[in-house]
Order: C-alpha cells, then structure tokens, then sequence
C-alpha cells in the first residue's frame, strides 16, 4: 500500500475576497507596489504635469476641449435668445407709444384713404370713434386732395353710422374737399347711411348695396318656459320697464311702440340718403323697402355713379394716383390684450346681455 503524498495534491484556490481589515488599509504607493513578475515591458511614462499615463491624458484634454466648446455654445445661443426679448420688448415698448395712423403730415398731393370695414358699432375698428378721428386726421392735411371711404360693411348701429354721416358733413364744409366712397363686397344698410355722405359712390358691378331700412331683432321664450315649467319672476316700477324682455310675452301696446319707433328711424335713413343723392336717385317703391341690389343696378337707380376702385378713383377722378392710408390700425400691444384679454368670451358675453339689438 502506497502512502498519499501531499505534494501530488492541488494546491487550494486562493480567497480572493477582500477582508474588512484589508479593506482599512492604505493603497500601496506606486513606488513600493511590486512590478508584475510576467510583465514583458515597462508601463508606458507618466507625463510631468498630470502623472498620469500619455494615453489618458490625450483623452482628459479631448474631452476639456469638448467641454468648453458646449459651454460657449450655450452662453452664444443664450445671449441670442435674450437679445430676441430685448428686442421684442423695446417693439412693444414704441408700438404702444407710437402714432395709430399710417397718414401724416406730408408735402405730395395724394389721395387719402380710410377703411370702413366690418360691422358698424362700438368698440369695433368700424365705430364711430375711429373713423371720425381717421377722417379729420385726412382732411386737415394739406396734401390731401381728397378723401375716400373704401366700404366692405353689412351695416350696423344706425346711432354710430349717424355719427359718422354728420361729421362728414362738418369736413366737407371746414375743408372744402371732395368725398368719394369706393364699394368692394358690400354696402348695406348703416354702410350705406354713412356712403350716402360722399360726393360720389363707386361700386363694382357685383357689389351688393342698399338694404335701407331698419330692423329689430331679438327671442322670445315663453313658449319653452311653459313647456320646461319655468316660472319667470319679473318685478318693475313702470309697466313698460320690462318691454321686449325675452321672456315676457310682448303686449300689443309694447309692440306698437316699438314699431313706431322703428319707422321714426327709417324715415332719418330715408331723409339722409335723399340728402345726399338729390335728384340721382331714382325712388321706386321698393327703394326704402329693405331690398338690396347688384352694382350695376345700384347705378341704374341711382344709388351710385359709376363702376371703380381704389386706383381707378385716385388715378381718374382725385388726380391723385399716391394712396396714403389713414385707417386707425391697432398696435402691438392692443392685439396681444384683444387676443389674450377682453376678446375671449365676448360673443358670448354679448349675447347674454343683450338679446335685442337695432340695425
């Protein structure tokens, strides 16, 4: 029987885990570590300034490199974007001081222009309030040849296109200028209340005018409060407080009243237009009845005087061919408050208001 010999045995693996009290002690200093016993040639120099090893620091100042190449990029793209909001804000900052007009004082004869544009009431860019300061800012300059109303208008406040009849009237005289009105789509009702001011009117033979008359509309509920069983609960100090209140029935007196009303009103219209077209005007029975009619019938009753835009009045008839705008326009500032402020909601908030208007 052989004896075991402890030299033909496998040595055992070495633990290669670390213990917690190695753990603790300090890492060898490169100078004391023992150089690896298969190690063929030398580890490759270490540079004076970082100590480390040449291909590393080739990748350290690669990625510095990189790094502050980002950095300037950032602050260029930064210093862009705030000299954009600088920008923005100075624009902001002239367009609410600056002048709302595009007309001024100038020294050429032209022709002077003012919009009439959408619907004829307050707080529109159709209200009294602009197209009156539009028009004396035209015919107080002293190169102004003449004056025209450019109209794409389906009419309005009869209250707002009065004021505006008269003060046309003012300038005229004060100025001694000619007013001509230039009609695009259409020149209806208060539209042409106002047109009825100028001098001249030119249509297009597919343009839509007169519609002379005046209307009141409005809704009545009761029949669907009754149907709901809704009880509408109406306290008055003057039995005609209430009239034309939607939800009340509208008593025969109140309907009178309303109607008489509405013919003293047709009768101004009527006596304007007659005033400003004098023996042109052509009267049928349907004249002031409400109907309107196409350019080229328009000039046939003598509700207008002849075809012609813009260029064709300014050219032919002022003698003026320069065009100068004087329509109020709005700046900067009153677009971002209508757009973001007080014109949201106001369809709506007009319609619960008031359920009853005159046109």
């Amino acid at each position: 029987m052989s004896q075991d010999n402890d030299s033909d045995l496998p040595r055992p693996i070495p633990d290669a885990t670390p213990r917690p009290e190695d753990m603790l002690k300090p890492a060898p200093s490169p100078a004391s570590a023992p150089a690896p016993a298969n190690a063929s040639a030398a580890p490759a120099p270490a540079t004076p300034a970082t100590g480390l090893p040449g291909r590393y620091e080739h990748v350290i100042e690669q990625f510095a490199h990189d790094y502050l190449r980002d950095r300037r990029s950032d602050r260029r793209w930064k210093t862009f974007f705030r000299l954009i909001w600088v920008t923005l804000f100075l624009l902001l900052v002239w367009s609410m001081f600056s002048t709302r007009h595009h007309g001024g004082a100038t020294t050429g004869p032209h022709t002077a222009l003012v919009e009439v544009r959408g619907e004829i009431a307050p707080d529109t860019e159709a209200s009294a309030e602009l197209i009156n300061a539009a028009l004396k800012a035209a015919f107080e300059d002293q190169g102004s040849e003449a004056v025209v109303l450019r109209i794409n208008s389906p009419g309005g406040s009869p209250v707002q296109a009065g004021i505006v009849n008269d003060e046309l009237k003012r300038l005229k005289a004060l100025h001694n200028k000619k007013v001509y009105a230039v009609v695009e789509e259409i020149c209806a009702s208060g539209a042409y209340y106002i047109a009825a001011g100028a001098d001249e009117i030119y249509v297009d033979k597919a343009s839509v005018v007169g519609s002379i008359g005046v209307l009141m509309d409005g809704f009545g509920f009761t029949e669907v409060m009754k149907k709901v069983g809704v009880e509408r609960r109406l306290m008055t100090a003057g039995e005609n407080k209430g009239m034309l209140d939607p939800f009340s029935p509208v008593t025969p007196k109140q309907q009178a009243y309303a109607q008489a009303m509405l013919d003293q009103i047709h009768q101004q219209f009527i006596a304007v237009v007659r005033e400003g077209r004098g023996a042109r005007l052509k009267e049928t029975p349907e004249m002031f009845s409400g109907l309107f009619w196409n350019g080229e019938q328009a000039i046939k009753l003598g509700l207008a005087d002849g075809t012609g835009n813009l260029d064709y009045v300014a050219r032919e008839v002022v003698k003026a061919e320069e065009v100068v705008d004087y329509t109020p326009r709005d700046n900067v500032a009153e677009r971002i408050a209508k757009r973001f402020g007080a014109a949201m909601g106001e369809g709506a908030v007009k319609a619960m208001r008031s359920v009853t208007t005159i046109r």
